[in-house]
């Protein structure tokens, strides 16, 4: 990519060949989160000024719908105790890969023809009883680092991202310098392009027959070049893409070794960071511990 051009796709081709395969030695398999260090976390609880604490995520689906064709289930169970006392108790069971429920990828969640996180075989990762590398156990100990939402729609001065203007990575560096935020080595990087208003104003749907508006592949080397840990979105990757290949920014996961936050709901961090006025704040995240998981349901918290 030159300058401000749309990347060709042999240039889509070598930002997805240029990767972190090797960088981070015998810890290789929790991928990127190895730039949040001790100092990292640290410098990110100073961030916690007046204890002002945000969601960003979304109820558990369990309506059926377009973009939810796998709803959540939910189960009650009323039982009597001795005593004239009693409990209620209820089941969760979630199939939260999808475009419906707020989640955390691992690194052994997707690939393309060159192979996954450190060129490893699917076949030789995926196994029926889990996976055994880049799986989202690597994350146990939780997550605590800087993050930093880019509002696109503020930006524009438009409501949301439509499909005819995805997100471009020189963006992404434009909104950064305007909200004078430096994107550090380590931070988890939230994109608001405005999913909800979007769908509100397309029956009810962030995603159709056409496609779905998002970030375009041109937003690879901002993530590696800036040393992102996690990238969070409320929309993702535009869909369809016109290079022919599996996965654009989800490329991430097996290029870069970055974990994505998807489905996050940003709408409400937008609001906090405009009445705050700053958009850098603490971010706690604790994946489900899952041996050999490929993911897990998330509850990112934004403290201010």
């Amino acid at each position: 990519m030159t300058g401000r051009n749309i990347p060709s796709k042999s240039e889509v081709d070598s930002y997805l060949k240029d990767t972190n395969w090797g960088r981070w030695g015998d810890k290789s398999s929790a991928g990127a989160m190895n730039l949040i260090t001790d100092k990292k976390r640290l410098e990110a609880v100073s961030l916690a000024k007046i204890g002002r604490p945000v969601s960003l995520s979304r109820p558990l689906p369990v309506t059926p719908a377009g973009d939810n064709p796998r709803p959540a289930q939910h189960y009650m169970y009323k039982e009597e105790r001795p005593f004239e006392g009693g409990a209620a108790m209820d089941y969760y069971g979630v199939f939260y890969h999808g475009t419906a429920t707020t989640h955390i990828d691992a690194l052994c969640h997707v690939w393309d023809k060159n192979g996954m996180w450190e060129g490893k075989t699917p076949d030789d990762v995926i196994k029926f009883g889990g996976a055994n590398f880049g799986t989202i156990d690597e994350w146990k100990d939780g997550i605590l680092t800087r993050g930093i939402l880019l509002d696109v729609p503020k930006h524009r001065n438009k409501p949301y991202v439509t499909l005819r203007e995805p997100v471009h990575g020189w963006e992404l560096e434009d909104i950064a310098t305007e909200q004078n935020v430096e994107i550090k080595s380590g931070d988890a990087v939230f994109v608001y392009s405005g999913r909800d208003k979007y769908a509100a104003d397309n029956n009810g749907r962030w995603g159709t027959p056409d496609g779905r508006p998002g970030l375009h592949a041109s937003c690879l080397p901002f993530v590696k070049n800036n040393n992102i840990a996690i990238l969070g979105w409320d929309m993702m990757d535009a869909s369809p893409n016109e290079y022919k290949i599996p996965w654009t920014v989800h490329g991430v996961i097996f290029a870069y070794g970055v974990a994505l936050i998807d489905n996050a709901y940003l709408e409400s961090l937008s609001n906090v960071c405009t009445e705050e006025e700053r958009y850098e704040f603490m971010l706690s995240l604790n994946p489900l511990y899952v041996q050999g998981g490929t993911g897990s349901p998330a509850n990112p918290i934004a403290i201010f």
